[in-house]
């Protein structure tokens, strides 16, 4: 029986013909037409000023906390409900991360505890050099408050978006609203390049300064000269060219996913213990996963025993993101709430969500849940 994946890469037919344009162009190093390209496409379609195009959001995020001014010592608070490279680098500059919990309404950050979080740094004098907000699963953050709390106690906001490209927030992209905004092209997700990632800010300094550092922080001198550390952080020409084949069907592969949502929704929506990660009020929700939660009273079986059926059945599934909180790598860290967080874990399951799902593979999903509720 096929194998059902949870997000596999789902090319568009133009990929092509654009390698084949950078191949004849000899440009196969990490910069070249594609990647200069792929940046003014990338930044048009989300509303940014400017973009760096890089090996990986990880890298993103570790160019966007140094342009933040983050170092070693400083408190930065992050989403605890996400993948661990929305955090690691943070470590990577010596910082130290402040989980903060999610609320229910979108999952994401919880405004009202970053904002109590906030004002008792400020009331010792010390507040974090910076927030990192994750976009989760495909559904933008509730950005308002957030950024009138990062406006007044004078933390930078770095978005990460990795999962969010295509959602939106009030009418414009996450990723676009703070100080500097990071998306992730890895395979999985709405758009790849199979791996890679982009650094998006409206002032040109920023992504001028990011550029140097992600080209090993040569000077501009004829020799090779540095005086201070870089990172081999640049995309490479040929897949900027994928890129720019994926990028051209972005809307398309958007709505893919939002049916799928919806297919999930009309096949499962009647059965007890089962329920969907909400659509928020201030935005489109990309669905970049279609996220279930389960009462095991209700249902009659955990998160992780339905995993483990339809992985029998040649299904992939994946749980909710464990809170970094709780990650053993980030052990004795400082965390704000956790309770929704650990909850959204405990009960939340990922189905398989590609914008390529053929019908009948999604009723083979549908069907499989449906005997175990029998």
């Amino acid at each position: 029986m096929k194998r059902i994946y949870l997000s596999p890469p789902h090319l568009s037919g133009l990929e092509a013909r654009f390698l084949q344009e950078a191949l004849e162009s000899g440009w196969v190093a990490p910069l070249g037409p594609q990647v200069e390209a792929f940046e003014r496409e990338f930044a048009e379609v989300v509303g940014a000023k400017h973009a760096l195009a890089l090996s990986s959001g990880t890298a993103a995020i570790h160019l966007a906390l140094i342009l933040a001014g983050v170092g070693p010592g400083d408190e930065v608070a992050v989403s605890t409900l996400t993948f661990a490279a929305s955090a690691f680098p943070i470590l990577y500059l010596g910082a130290r991360p402040i989980f903060i919990d999610s609320e229910a309404v979108s999952w994401n950050m919880d405004s009202d505890l970053l904002g109590e979080f906030l004002e008792a740094r400020a009331k010792r004098g010390r507040l974090p050099k910076a927030v990192v907000l994750v976009h989760l699963y495909g559904q933008s953050a509730n950005l308002d408050p957030i950024l009138a709390l990062c406006q007044e106690y004078g933390v930078a906001l770095v978005e990460d978006a990795a999962e969010a490209l295509g959602a939106t927030y009030r009418g414009r992209s996450p990723g676009t609203f703070g100080l500097t905004g990071v998306f992730s092209f890895n395979g999985n997700k709405i758009i790849t390049t199979s791996g890679g990632g982009m650094l998006v800010s409206d002032d040109p300094a920023l992504i001028a300064r990011a550029r140097k550092l992600a080209a090993q922080a040569r000077e501009p001198v004829p020799w090779y000269e540095h005086r201070e550390v870089g990172y081999n952080y640049r995309l490479s020409n040929l897949l900027a060219a994928v890129g720019r084949a994926q990028l051209r069907v972005l809307r398309d592969r958007v709505e893919a996913r939002r049916r799928v949502f919806r297919r999930y929704v009309e096949g499962l929506g009647d059965l007890p213990g089962i329920s969907f990660q909400p659509e928020a009020p201030w935005g489109k929700h990309s669905r970049w996963l279609s996220v279930i939660l389960v009462d095991p009273e209700a249902f009659g079986h955990s998160p992780e025993q339905i995993r483990q059926a339809l992985e029998q059945e040649g299904i992939e599934s994946r749980p909710v993101w464990k809170p970094l909180h709780l990650q053993p790598v980030f052990q004795g860290a400082e965390v704000v709430g956790g309770r929704v967080a650990e909850n959204l874990f405990a009960q939340g399951l990922c189905l398989p969500s590609g914008s390529a799902l053929e019908p009948e593979d999604q009723d083979r999903v549908v069907e499989a849940l449906r005997r175990l509720a029998r």
